[in-house]
C-alpha cells in the first residue's frame, strides 16, 4: 500500500493546537503522516504552491476555515475558492463560527464547573473570539485556557453542542482517507 499523507490547512495557532490534540490522533489511524500547516500568515502564492505540490504528491488535504461573518457555508467556500485556484470546495471544512466555538463545545457541565465557567454552552455554533474571551475566566491567559480545555475536552459533548464539529466527526469524508473518494 502506498504511503498516505494528509495535510490539514489551519488558519493559525489556535486552530493548529485544536487539530493537533483533538483530531490528528483520529486521522493518524488512516494515514502514515498527518501534518497541520498554518496558512493565514503565508502569502497567497505560497499557499497555492503548497496546494499544487500536495496534488502532485497524490496526498490528501483538508482546508479548514472559520465561517466568520459569511451568510452560509456555501458562500464561505465560494469566497475561499475564489482566493486559491488550486483549492476545491469539497476539501474545505468550515468551522461554525470560529475555532473557539469548537473548544468550548467540548466542555460538559463538570468541565465548566472545573474551569469556573458559568455560561450556558448547550449550543456553541455562534461563539466568536470576542464571546470566547468574555467567557474565559480571567485567571487564565487565552492560551492557557485553551490548553486547560484540551485536558478535559469531551468529543461526544462537542458533537452535541456544535453542528460543524458534529459534521466533521460524523461525515465520512472528514474521518476516513480521502485519496480514493470523489466528493
Amino acid at each position: 500500500m502506498a504511503y498516505q499523507r494528509l495535510v490539514i490547512f489551519v488558519e493559525g495557532n489556535d486552530d493548529e493546537r485544536f487539530f493537533s490534540r483533538v483530531l490528528t490522533p483520529m486521522y493518524e489511524q488512516n494515514y502514515d503522516y498527518v501534518q497541520c500547516w498554518e496558512y493565514s500568515q503565508k502569502t497567497k502564492n505560497k499557499v497555492e504552491s503548497f496546494l499544487e505540490s500536495i496534488k502532485e504528491m497524490n496526498a490528501d488535504y483538508i482546508f479548514v476555515a472559520d465561517m466568520d461573518e459569511s451568510p452560509c457555508v456555501t458562500a464561505r467556500k465560494a469566497q475561499i475558492t475564489s482566493m486559491y485556484k488550486n483549492l476545491t470546495a469539497d476539501r474545505i471544512l468550515i468551522v461554525c463560527r470560529e475555532i473557539e466555538s469548537w473548544y468550548l463545545a467540548g466542555l460538559n457541565d463538570d468541565g465548566c464547573q472545573q474551569l469556573g465557567i458559568s455560561a450556558d454552552l448547550n449550543n456553541t455554533d455562534h461563539i466568536s473570539k470576542e464571546k470566547f474571551d468574555v467567557i474565559r475566566p480571567q485567571v487564565f491567559s487565552r492560551r492557557d485556557f485553551m490548553l486547560e480545555i484540551m485536558t478535559i475536552f469531551d468529543q461526544e459533548t462537542a458533537q452535541a453542542q456544535n453542528s460543524s464539529f458534529r459534521y466533521c466527526m460524523q461525515n465520512r469524508k472528514w474521518n476516513k482517507p480521502l485519496w480514493h473518494e470523489k466528493f
